[in-house]
């Protein structure tokens, strides 16, 4: 009912005209012109609100009403809803050419905060400069009583993401000592009740008791934003204020004028040591402010830690402690770049932090800043953290894959750090095989993560394995779904090991798939071992095909592999190329069973066969067996053309001795005779059975390619040219003209006859389909049906003047 009612005025609010819009700003004026405006001036304003931010088109309002709105937004004696609300549609028509508002005077911190807001969506530098040239003034003197700082911290957080070069230095330093004071030292006293005023109100309030932990206990130690009470005084917010921006604060302004005078050569190890000797008798209000503010966001950040140690006794303090305990860390990161003499406390104190947290999967997100530390500064803190990468790359992908933020987060922190993993540590090309997990249960949101991912785990030791698993990833998607079912104890099944499983549940713990399984959801690279045992697990898991989740994953594959080849084209060399094509032939047969996912894989696949061929076409010659054995398969016409096609066309293509000086006759003729038993047995009609449905474009091909092995082995054109001549009669059978329609016949015919007419010319053909290297290597290949060079034509209507056969 509500959401009808609130989809119903937010129709009407886009459907408003530019007429109506003015006659109700005219009524909304009248209600502001008033002594005192009251509720029915907040609800028109409501109204208004609604109407210039409904559409995503700018509502433009009349000069008068603007006025009249900054006019009460600014009145001292208005209600705060009305100024909320006027400050709110001036937000929404930003940028706005009528506006007069100006912050320069404003000495009240709520209406500073309410203009500014307003001043800074325009998205003017000026006025963002100097709204953060005021709110700095406010900030510096001492506010009448009553009034607060904590409505421009927010203001101010705003600043310096529009423009951090807003503030000067002197600036930045007032707020770097006022926000280190707040940090550090809040009352630890709760906040006092505001009396309600009402006939029984007591005029004798109560002394406020001490601040708690999330646990219940009385905080001993200065307040923090996990610091519990049930009234706030005004330093506690500014001190949850301040924290909520000091990574932003510290990231625009911490690490500027750091070049501090020579050291007299000490080095970064000697400074270190000497700040944590001396650390503790140094008084911190003799530094600098900025130094000042990372010393007290330091202390601050320790405090935080200790206190997500403690259990706490509400889930939304628990939560809280978690989200704050990740902030600290990234804050302690950030504070470390910028000072390198807190390296050796941090590192020592996120080791503990690490060896208490490690085992609390609640806690995994914590776990990335603190690889991400330890990426940054594990060198100079001389501490060996492989430990750390390798808890984080092999359980928590392995146990939490299905965590869809966490997933993201993982592979985004994983692509940030790529360079520096690859760099530092094996760890991270070694857990590949989990990384896809996250990848396979969570397809979509992650797909253009890991395009960029991709390129830093391969190399030429993984390529293979990487291959197999982008082919495979449909299929690993389904058996993670199957773990985490089994897993489930309204759906553990029984595993008797004399009875075969008879679902996939049953099949996970059996003993004839148990390895299969345990190698697709391996957690780290398995180079040796042999994919074959996955084809009984991939008949298996069928019946998982149709998920949505599944389908969705099969859908990513295709993207991957062709970024797949074209990284490994950049290091591949002859073998790894070899190995490749051959593994491209097996798997193409080998393809979880998703129908619109094995097509798409085809495709993928024979267009990056010819690129690999162009890349090393001696290939052709050293797999001649494999291709030979391939190309010698009928089935593989209907069961996988576009790969079939492709390969006939690179035959063609590149056996010769032009690319390879081991290419011989014998070598041509042998792969003349297979090509040529395939098209005699695509094409030969049998009276009373009926006729195959071969793709018109692999019988062109296929003549194609025999037609240039002839021109490079001259003793097979009479052959070939018998062959050809005798389409006409195979296309003009009965059985032939019900299976093709009549533009594929004409296709089919058209080309026999160029390919015939060139053969009568056996110097011009061997010319056409011989060219050079370098020609060849500069001629672009579009689709393997193509039409031949333009060669091929000329001498076709120098032959014939219309198309047709010679007699005989």
């Amino acid at each position: 009912m509500f959401s009808a009612a609130a989809e119903s005025f937010l129709r009407q609010a886009r459907e408003a005209q530019p007429e109506e819009l003015q006659r109700f700003a005219a009524r909304v004026a009248a209600q502001l012109q008033g002594p005192e405006p009251g509720p029915e001036a907040a609800a028109c304003l409501q109204r208004l609100h609604l109407v210039v931010a409904a559409s995503k088109y700018p509502r433009s309002l009349d000069g008068e009403i603007v006025g009249l709105l900054q006019k009460v937004l600014c009145s001292p004696k208005c209600p705060e809803q009305i100024q909320l609300l006027c400050a709110a549609i001036l937000r929404e028509m930003s940028p706005c050419n009528d506006l007069s508002l100006s912050c320069e005077n404003i000495q009240d911190p709520k209406l500073l905060s309410l203009v500014s807001s307003v001043l800074l969506a325009q998205g003017n530098k000026a006025e963002v400069a100097a709204v953060g040239q005021r709110v700095v003034k406010v900030l510096e003197g001492r506010l009448p009583e009553g009034q607060s700082s904590r409505y421009l911290l927010p203001i101010l957080s705003n600043v310096i993401s529009l423009s951090p070069e807003a503030l000067t230095e002197e600036q930045t330093n007032v707020v770097s000592k006022k926000m280190a004071d707040w940090l550090r030292y809040a009352s630890i006293q709760q906040g006092v009740a505001q009396p309600s005023g009402g006939f029984f109100s007591n005029p004798r309030t109560r002394q406020p008791g001490p601040v708690t932990e999330v646990d219940g206990a009385i905080a001993t130690d200065f307040f923090t934003v996990l610091s519990l009470a049930q009234h706030y005084t005004e330093d506690q917010w500014l001190n949850m204020q301040t924290f909520s921006m000091l990574r932003k604060w510290l990231l625009c302004y911490g690490g500027k004028g750091l070049n501090a005078p020579s050291s007299g050569g000490r080095t970064e190890m000697d400074k270190s040591v000497m700040s944590m000797v001396s650390a503790s008798s140094t008084s911190s209000h003799l530094l600098p402010p900025k130094e000042r503010l990372r010393e007290k966001a330091f202390e601050y950040c320790q405090r935080l830690i200790e206190q997500s140690n403690r259990q706490a006794l509400k889930k939304a303090d628990g939560d809280l402690q978690k989200a704050c305990l990740i902030e600290a860390v990234t804050i302690m990161d950030i504070i470390c770049k910028q000072d390198s003499s807190y390296v050796y406390r941090a590192a020592a104190f996120l080791k503990v932090l690490h060896s208490r947290i490690s085992g609390d999967a609640t806690y995994a997100r914590a776990l990335l800043p603190i690889a991400q530390f330890f990426l940054n500064h594990g060198e100079m803190a001389a501490v060996d953290s492989d430990a750390i990468y390798k808890h984080l790359f092999t359980d928590i992908p392995a146990q939490l894959f299905h965590n869809a933020s966490l997933a993201f987060e993982f592979v985004l922190f994983c692509k940030e750090n790529s360079r520096l993993f690859t760099e530092t540590s094996s760890i991270f090309r070694q857990s590949f095989p989990n990384l896809f997990k996250f990848l396979a249960w969570n397809s979509p949101p992650l797909i253009s993560e890991f395009v960029d991912l991709l390129p830093f785990l391969l190399d030429a030791g993984t390529a293979i394995e990487i291959f197999h698993l982008l082919l495979d990833l449909p299929c690993l998607t389904a058996a993670l779904d199957v773990q985490m079912r089994s897993t489930s104890a309204s759906e553990r099944a029984s595993s008797d090991p004399t009875v075969k499983p008879a679902t996939c549940l049953e099949a996970f713990r059996h003993p004839l798939y148990k390895s299969a399984f345990q190698y697709l959801l391996r957690i780290e690279s398995a180079p040796e071992d042999s994919p074959e045992r996955l084809i009984p697990l991939r008949q298996l898991l069928g019946s998982l095909a149709s998920s949505p989740r599944v389908v969705q994953c099969a859908d990513t594959v295709p993207v991957l592999l062709e970024l797949f080849f074209s990284v490994v084209a950049e290091f591949a060399d002859g073998p790894l190329i070899n190995q490749l094509v051959v593994l491209l032939l097996q798997r193409s047969d080998q393809l979880y069973d998703i129908p619109a996912f094995k097509d798409d894989v085809h495709r993928v696949l024979s267009s990056q066969l010819v690129m690999l061929c162009k890349l090393h076409p001696a290939l052709i010659v050293e797999l001649s067996k494999e291709l030979l054995e391939f190309s010698g398969t009928v089935s593989n016409i209907q069961n996988k053309e576009a790969v079939f096609t492709h390969v006939v066309w690179a035959i063609g293509e590149y056996m010769s001795v032009s690319y390879d000086k081991r290419c011989t006759v014998e070598q041509i003729n042998r792969f003349f005779e297979t090509l040529e038993a395939v098209l005699f047995e695509v094409t030969q009609v049998r009276p009373l059975a009926s006729i195959p449905s071969y793709a018109p474009r692999a019988i062109t091909v296929l003549m194609t390619a025999l037609t240039k092995l002839a021109a490079r082995s001259q003793d097979l054109i009479p052959r070939v040219s018998l062959f050809l001549a005798k389409m006409r009669t195979f296309l003009q059978s009965p059985a032939v003209t019900s299976v093709y329609c009549e533009e594929d016949r004409e296709e089919i015919l058209t080309r026999a006859t160029e390919l015939m007419n060139l053969l009568k010319m056996p110097s011009v053909a061997q010319f056409v389909f011989t060219p050079s290297v370098d020609a060849s290597r500069s001629r672009f290949q579009k689709e393997v049906n193509d039409t031949l060079p333009s060669a091929l034509r000329i001498v076709t209507r120098l032959l014939e003047p219309a198309p047709g056969f010679a007699s005989g």
